[in-house]
């Protein structure tokens, strides 16, 4: 495979507005009242109910759900399974989902890698906004920039300089095409004015992997990926996509303090239900989960491992991850990210 160039281009004032303003944190959404509803939650939850993780186990979606499932399976008493149904950068598990019954056993992990693909990708077999009812979101994650450190630089303007000096350019890797990594990706190497081509891989946990090995240049993995690998010595962190990101790492900058100012924005973390699903089995789910994040212990886990937790009603969930979907659609027509 041979590298592609991303033709290093001035940014019209326009798209550096886009990328400054992409920042994924929570946004302050009016939550409308509900009208009254039969109380369809009656006789819930069922002894079982599942959440497929569309991505692979490890992950940082799989792992912030397997969190959240254990607590509401020990509260409720009940089977809270997690189905890791892997394919085409979260697609397969995600349609899957829209198969079953709007009845409160099935529901849909994602991160923002299911807003970023939705917004990119015309041709999905599903419409993001139209097929999901909204749960409630779970946690926020700076994404960081790792790479292996055999490549030892001190910096992230000595990789863009080294990466400058190679004539047939570089690789980077994500967790697939359309996954929040290959946003973070595509979009510094835009600004950074570096000849990139894209090695997109199954997962985090493999893109990790090639970026650490050194098989790639470099990639972007949320908290629960790179810092235990980094604070273990096995790879190094140049930079993260958000300020708050050195909450989690004392001492990594921000892209803007590393210098390489215009893009910023964290990774996020919730739950879907198939469209459908009546509000009060969707609310009394969001509720359990508010309580389980915030839980002293569950709190200190996620930010072990990089993560904030975030709580919302499903209402504020849906308008959040519709606003998302849009804004990174006039992002990735800036930066020219298209499905592959």
């Amino acid at each position: 495979m041979k590298p592609s160039s991303l033709t290093p281009v001035r940014l019209h004032s326009r798209v550096l507005t886009v990328l400054r303003t992409l920042a994924v944190a929570a946004l302050v959404v009016p939550a409308v009242a509900p009208a009254q509803a039969p109380d369809t939650a009656a006789g819930y939850p069922p002894q079982q109910i599942r959440f497929v993780v569309p991505f692979t186990a490890g992950g940082g979606t799989d792992v912030i759900m397997r969190i959240v499932a254990k607590h509401l399976a020990d509260n409720w008493k009940i089977t809270a399974l997690v189905d890791n149904r892997v394919g085409a950068g979260g697609v397969v598990g995600s349609q899957y989902v829209t198969t079953q019954k709007p009845d409160g056993r099935t529901f849909l992990a994602v991160a923002s890698a299911f807003a970023v693909r939705a917004a990119i990708d015309r041709s999905l077999p599903y419409d993001a906004t139209r097929d999901f009812s909204g749960v409630g979101q779970m946690a926020r994650s700076p994404s960081f920039m790792v790479v292996s450190t055999s490549h030892g630089f001190s910096s992230l303007k000595e990789l863009i300089a080294y990466a400058r000096k190679q004539p047939a350019g570089i690789f980077y890797t994500s967790a697939g095409v359309g996954s929040t990594a290959h946003l973070h990706a595509a979009a510094v190497a835009h600004l950074a004015g570096i000849k990139a081509d894209h090695a997109p891989q199954r997962g985090t946990p493999e893109a990790v992997n090639e970026a650490m090995t050194g098989r790639v240049l470099y990639a972007f993995a949320p908290g629960p990926n790179a810092i235990p690998l980094a604070r273990a010595g096995k790879l190094q962190i140049l930079a993260t996509t958000s300020p708050a990101g050195a909450r989690f790492l004392p001492g990594i900058p921000s892209l803007a303090q590393a210098g390489l100012p215009g893009y910023e924005g964290d990774d996020w973390f919730g739950v879907f239900a198939p469209a459908g699903t009546p509000l009060p089995i969707r609310e009394r789910v969001s509720k359990e989960m508010a309580r389980i994040l915030a839980l002293s212990e569950v709190r200190e886990r996620l930010f072990i491992l990089g993560a904030e937790p975030v709580s919302s009603p499903p209402a504020k969930f849906e308008a959040f991850a519709r606003d998302y979907i849009a804004r990174t659609r006039k992002l990735g027509d800036a930066i020219g990210i298209k499905p592959q």
